[in-house]
């Protein structure tokens, strides 16, 4: 009974840390699914998104605010300036490459990741240094059966990403924003001859993936306990590969991907966790390109 206890347990971490990787998993598919580059500068929008979120809760909190209005004041601060960093990023890196080798903006996005990481070093208040991560949800642990529990903060992680992904699904495929990121992602081109302004399209993309990946920093941050400058880089990797192991460019795919990835980490040896990861994407590679649930297509280079 021991056994299975633990392996429900395990079940149960697994879900919670894949809730976290395909929120950040859905901001990697759907600017590829537009434009069809790879955004590796979104694990640090992540990290800003924490970093933001921890500078406001702790100032709030100091003024005595309560607890669940400074989380609200502090994710909605935290998630404008993710979108308003995101929209930047898309005007002045991504934007004059776009017809531009593939190689060319994934160079780019590289290369803006290590530029945030060095940004928030200068910041003041974050530094190099791990900073602590305000309590802002409740850590009570709930006793399903036996010895298996979940944390309310826990549970918090995977509705809200479960409602994400239904919200997000529900944009794309039912609302006048959705239908034109659905055309913009066929040809930009012949969208723009359809009245479709393409590059607030792809701009509102990148803002939205923003917004998600700002709110997956601060549950991973206050899961975590503490936010550092580094602490996207890991995430952002894994999200990458749960977006490539779900179908890269599929909406519900990245959330496959991620519970999947967080489920099979889970079960794996604490200190080989990553390797777990990374064989993964080898093998999805190797076995299935398109992914779980992707379809295969020709190669828009």
């Amino acid at each position: 009974m021991q056994n299975i206890d633990g392996y429900l347990q395990q079940l149960i971490n697994g879900l919670v840390t894949g809730s976290i990787y395909a929120m950040v998993a859905l901001g990697y598919t759907m600017v590829y699914g537009i434009l069809g580059i790879i955004n590796f500068a979104h694990g640090e929008v992540m990290m800003i998104g924490a970093m933001v979120a921890m500078t406001v809760s702790t100032l709030l909190i100091s003024m005595g605010l309560p607890i669940m209005l400074v989380l609200l004041i502090s994710a909605l601060l935290a998630m404008i300036a993710c979108m308003m960093l995101s929209f930047l990023i898309e005007r002045v890196a991504y934007r004059p490459l776009r017809n531009a080798p593939k190689l060319a903006p994934l160079i780019t996005a590289i290369g803006v990741s290590f530029l945030l990481q060095a940004v928030a070093q200068a910041v003041p208040f974050w530094g190099k240094s791990p900073r602590l991560f305000p309590e802002m949800l409740p850590s009570t642990r709930v006793i399903l059966f036996h010895d298996v529990g979940i944390t309310v903060r826990e549970i918090v992680i995977v509705v809200l990403s479960m409602v994400m992904m239904v919200g997000l699904v529900t944009l794309v495929n039912k609302t006048k924003l959705g239908r034109a990121m659905r055309a913009t992602s066929e040809n930009v081109g012949v969208t723009g001859l359809m009245g479709v302004n393409p590059n607030r399209v792809i701009s509102a993309t990148f803002m939205i993936g923003a917004a998600l990946a700002a709110v997956a920093g601060i549950m991973y941050a206050m899961n975590s306990g503490k936010a550092h400058f580094a602490m996207g880089v890991m995430p952002g990797m894994k999200a990458f590969i749960a977006a490539v192991l779900g179908g890269i460019g599929n909406i519900q795919g990245a959330v496959v991907g991620g519970l999947f990835l967080g489920i099979a980490e889970a079960f794996g040896a604490g200190e080989y966790q990553d390797v777990y990861a990374f064989a993964i994407l080898v093998l999805v590679l190797i076995l299935r390109p398109s992914g779980l649930l992707g379809q295969r297509t020709a190669d828009r280079a």
